[in-house]
């Protein structure tokens, strides 16, 4: 097991620094996007009845359709994101892993 020293220094490396900052400049856009995209659904839903039950064809409206798209951009993020992870975020948290799990 790798001691205090080791993870505090590891925590203050370039590298670490590195993964952080990948980490956030995806995550916190992304997050920033979809709250004002889930309160955008909520405002119209609250103040824009007539909009949001337009139908668009058969027995769906506006509202529904929102709906589901707020399903699929979840899943759609989360898949992204697992992309992401995997390609840029794993490789380099591995790599730390690696250099502490040897020094210890």
């Amino acid at each position: 097991m790798p001691s205090t020293a080791a993870f505090v220094e590891a925590q203050e490396s370039a590298e670490f620094g590195e993964l952080r900052r990948a980490h956030r400049s995806f995550a916190f856009p992304l997050t920033i996007a979809f709250v004002l995209w889930y309160l955008l659904y909520v405002l119209l839903s609250n103040y824009a009845g007539g909009f949001m039950g337009t139908k668009l064809f058969g027995n769906i409206n506006v509202a529904l359709v929102l709906g589901l798209g707020q399903f699929a951009t979840t899943f759609l993020i989360a898949w992204w994101y697992s992309q992401h992870a995997a390609k840029k975020l794993d490789p380099r948290a591995e790599a730390i892993k690696a250099r502490l799990e040897g020094d210890a």
